[in-house]
């Protein structure tokens, strides 16, 4: 079983910033993809930014220039540095994690954590 938790989120103002932290743990082979997903009241999940095993990042239009992934290999972690956050931000985040599993497998599974709370207030 692989688990992903995230933290960081919470309550900040117009301009602020928050920073999302995403483990991932239990029984890994390796992890490929990473990334965040943001999902608002009555829309749709969207992509925030992916980064690579390798570094390579992609972000959503809404958020570049103002948010940042990174990743720790060795801690099996993803980050999401979020500045000039907007009310529009507001929304519940979800880190996502590409990982084959230390179980024989040769095929990666897609894995999701619980959600974190972000709301900006104006």
């Amino acid at each position: 079983q692989v688990q992903l938790v995230e933290s960081g989120g919470g309550l900040v103002q117009f301009g602020g910033s928050l920073r999302l932290s995403c483990g991932a743990s239990g029984s890994i082979f390796t992890i490929y993809g990473m990334g965040w997903y943001r999902q608002a009241p009555g829309k749709q999940r969207e992509l925030v930014a992916r980064i690579t095993s390798s570094g390579i990042t992609n972000y959503a239009d809404s958020v570049k220039g103002r948010f940042l992934i990174s990743r720790d290999n060795a801690k099996n972690t993803v980050y999401l540095q979020m500045n000039s956050l907007k009310p529009e931000d507001t929304a519940v985040y979800y880190c996502n994690a590409d990982v084959r599993p230390n179980d024989g497998s040769t095929r990666s599974r897609d894995y999701w954590g619980q959600g974190t709370q972000v709301t900006v207030s104006s």
